[in-house]
């Protein structure tokens, strides 16, 4: 009798729960339906910690506040200038449309941007513009590591507080636990850098009930003087990555950027900081824009858990509805929902060259397994799928039609979809998307195909893992 009373009063308000929550895809009802009705206790517990999305009502409402606080990036002087008009072909407007939807930057001309060579060339430049920097320097990273690159882009920053610069650097509480409580935060804390965590974590037990523990912050972006900005996959490290060295080198993406775009960015990071710090920093977002030239169109995409729901996959899903010739994916995690799933099919049965390039080496075993769930029907369908080989590749890129980009933080997955602060740029310029094509092509290049031959091959005992994980793919 305890125990029936126990049941009740545990398992089936949480059932409910699961059941009557809004906005949740009918794939997840389920994975968690069969996660609480396998070990009731148990998943009752884990529905506790992670089955919600909410950061919390106090986060909720600071994040509200900055949002009212701070005046969007178009109304700052200068921001209507001609140089400054966006003018891609019709039939891409509507992306960015999508995209204004999302986070209520609007797409704007004006800007440039150069593809950085590699890991180690982006912490050399991004080391050199703050070296080079006036007024401030902004940085956001999900894991920042205090290996080589780390200390390079530490001294950076001491050096330029040092002589007056206003520096701030905002890491996530998670993902940079250990420089967190590290001798280096302290000395860039004492050098004159505010430095501050996001979503703090504080007491676990307590958080579960304020919060899920495991939404993070998972933006990657540098910000110097409103008018220069980095955007992409990289986090603060080596390419060697320390902690997960045995899947290395990590193998990165990212872009630098000049022009209103960076005010679009800024504004991001200002979000992130007010509800982190309170620190009012509205002022630097009135400030009249530098003259630019003209340029490209481009537009920052920021979501996360308190932007409308599923915002990341229906960006993606527009792209790759979008593309007409040839369309290029390179994530290093793959945990679709129907809809993504669907998207690149649906690409590949219209005559799209669709490709998509994978680690083959994945160094979360549960996303690599439910990974190659979904690649008997994408081979069928005739997309082409690519592991890369040496190292794990971890560049978040999508090119169609070699004139439109989306590159950023964001990968294919349920985390980045749900969970995550993510920030992404898309912009609509031929030779930029050139770059990044070309960089996409060496991926593949460096890739082994995967051939549908190879796959109705595999042994009865791996399809049955495969599938198991990917069951569980909308709570991973």
């Amino acid at each position: 009798m305890l125990l029936l009373l126990l049941h009740i009063a545990t398992v089936v308000p949480c059932i409910g729960r699961i059941l009557l929550r809004r906005h949740r895809q009918p794939e997840s009802r389920i994975a968690w339906l069969v996660v609480v009705l396998s070990l009731p206790y148990a998943g009752v517990l884990a529905y506790l910690f992670f089955g919600e999305t909410s950061i919390g009502r106090k986060r909720i409402g600071r994040l509200t506040q900055a949002f009212e606080k701070l005046p969007p990036p178009e109304r700052a002087p200068g921001w209507a200038a001609p140089e400054n008009e966006a003018e891609p072909p019709e039939r891409y407007r509507p992306l960015f449309n999508v995209g204004a939807s999302i986070s209520g930057y609007p797409m704007v001309g004006g800007n440039s941007a150069r593809l950085m060579r590699d890991s180690d060339r982006a912490i050399d430049e991004m080391v050199a513009d703050m070296d080079a920097a006036v007024d401030h320097v902004h940085l956001l990273f999900y894991i920042w590591l205090n290996d080589g690159n780390g200390t390079k882009v530490a001294e950076a920053l001491k050096r330029a507080a040092r002589r007056g610069v206003a520096c701030r650097a905002l890491i996530d509480d998670l993902g940079s636990r250990d420089m967190a409580r590290s001798r280096q935060w302290k000395e860039i804390a004492e050098s004159g850098v505010h430095a501050t965590c996001a979503l703090r974590i504080g007491n676990p037990l307590w958080r579960a009930f304020n919060g899920r523990i495991d939404l993070r912050n998972h933006r990657k972006l540098l910000v110097i003087d409103n008018r220069i900005s980095y955007c992409g996959s990289q986090n603060c490290a080596d390419p060697a990555f320390l902690p997960k060295a045995k899947y290395g080198p990590w193998v990165d993406v990212m872009m630098r950027f000049e022009g209103p775009v960076a005010r679009q960015n800024q504004h991001l990071f200002a979000s992130d900081w007010m509800e982190s710090t309170g620190e009012d920093l509205s002022d630097l977002l009135r400030r009249p824009l530098a003259p630019s030239r003209r340029g490209f169109a481009a537009q920052v995409i920021g979501t996360g858990p308190t932007v409308r729901n599923s915002a990341m996959p229906e960006m993606f899903e527009n792209l790759m509805y979008a593309a007409r010739r040839e369309l290029l994916v390179t994530t290093p995690y793959y945990v679709p929902n129907a809809g993504i799933q669907a998207a690149l099919c649906a690409a590949a049965n219209r005559g799209v060259d669709t490709s998509i390039i994978l680690p083959a080496r994945n160094d979360d075993f549960a996303v690599g397994a439910a990974s190659r769930s979904y690649y008997e029907e994408l081979l069928t369908a005739g997309v082409k799928i690519h592991e890369f080989q040496p190292g794990l590749l971890h560049a978040k890129s999508i090119t169609l039609d070699g004139e439109i980009t989306l590159i950023g933080s964001a990968n294919l997955d349920r985390r980045s979809f749900d969970l995550n602060y993510e920030n992404c740029i898309l912009l609509y310029d031929a030779a930029v998307t050139a770059g990044m094509r070309a960089r996409q092509m060496h991926y593949r290049a460096n890739s082994r195909a995967i051939t549908l031959d190879e796959v109705n091959a595999w042994s009865v005992s791996k399809r049955v893992w495969n599938n198991t994980l990917a069951i569980l793919g909308p709570i991973l």
